[in-house]
């Protein structure tokens, strides 16, 4: 199944399905604007609004990362109140980073939701109509099951580090330990592998590279369809577009959803710097 659709494909499917897909805005950036501010100034005719950080994520608790995952009750009456339905497609979408986005396909997915997709390019892709007007979407039925896609504790990244291939999605400066803008302590998880998220997208555009090109990018990584592969950042959110990236590519990956926040958090984890895995 499509993981992503375009703005074109989607725009048909608004004004020519019987049963267009529900329309999630899930515009989010660390340090920028309020996603519900840009909301308001525009968004898609009937989208509805839904925030990253507190209904995307569970409450911060010592050793749980920036974004935990959502305890499943609380996110399914989330997804519930946005109209989102069992068996009837749902399209996320952002300004155009893609992150925020990436974070709600994987969060449906995982949760069991079949038919989620993600507008490529996000809004800054987009040239048709915007409403200023809030969505009231009927109350949805959608019932988590979790378990639709893997996910790793931090135990497991340090497992697949060594047996398999775990990329790190973040900025390059940080992996190698040069910078560290949020948390205590800089560098990567020993045995990780490089590989920015930013990486995944055309030069100078917000969508995803083709899937070929995505491809050869992972191949280049040692990663093919039959590799076992897992992704971190730094709280879960950038992580889960290189997931998206990966699916487009056609390879299953895990997200280690407390990524470099919970680990660098626990001093008994080790940590490596430099270019090389370590």
């Amino acid at each position: 199944m499509a993981v992503t659709v375009t703005p074109t494909q989607l725009a048909r499917e608004l004004t020519e399905s019987p049963a267009p897909p529900t329309l999630l805005d899930v515009r989010w950036q660390q340090g920028g604007p309020s996603g519900r501010s840009v909301y308001e100034a525009g968004h898609l005719p009937g989208a509805v609004y839904v925030d990253l950080d507190t209904e995307l994520a569970g409450p911060v608790r010592e050793g749980t990362g920036r974004h935990p995952l959502p305890d499943p009750g609380e996110f399914g009456a989330a997804m519930r109140r946005a109209g989102v339905r069992d068996g009837h497609p749902v399209v996320v979408y952002d300004g155009g980073q893609g992150w925020g986005a990436a974070r709600a396909w994987w969060l449906l997915r995982w949760a069991g939701h079949g038919d989620v997709r993600v507008l490529d390019g996000g809004l800054a892709a987009w040239d048709g109509p915007l409403s200023r007007e809030a969505s009231e979407p009927t109350e949805g039925d959608f019932t988590p099951r979790p378990g639709g896609l893997p996910v790793l504790d931090a135990d497991g990244a340090a497992a697949l580090a060594r047996t398999g291939v775990l990329l790190d999605a973040r900025a390059a400066e940080r992996y190698r330990g040069e910078v560290e803008p949020i948390d205590k302590v800089a560098g990567h998880i020993p045995g990780a592998l490089s590989a920015p998220t930013t990486q995944n997208v055309r030069e100078g555009r917000t969508s995803l590279r083709p899937a070929a090109e995505l491809a050869a990018r992972f191949a280049g990584l040692g990663i093919d369809a039959d590799t076992e592969v897992g992704v971190y950042c730094g709280s879960g959110v950038s992580g889960a577009h290189e997931v998206l990236a990966l699916a487009v590519a056609g390879i299953d990956a895990a997200l280690y959803v407390g990524s470099w926040s919970q680990w660098s958090a626990d001093p008994s984890r080790p940590v490596a710097t430099g270019p090389e895995p370590g």
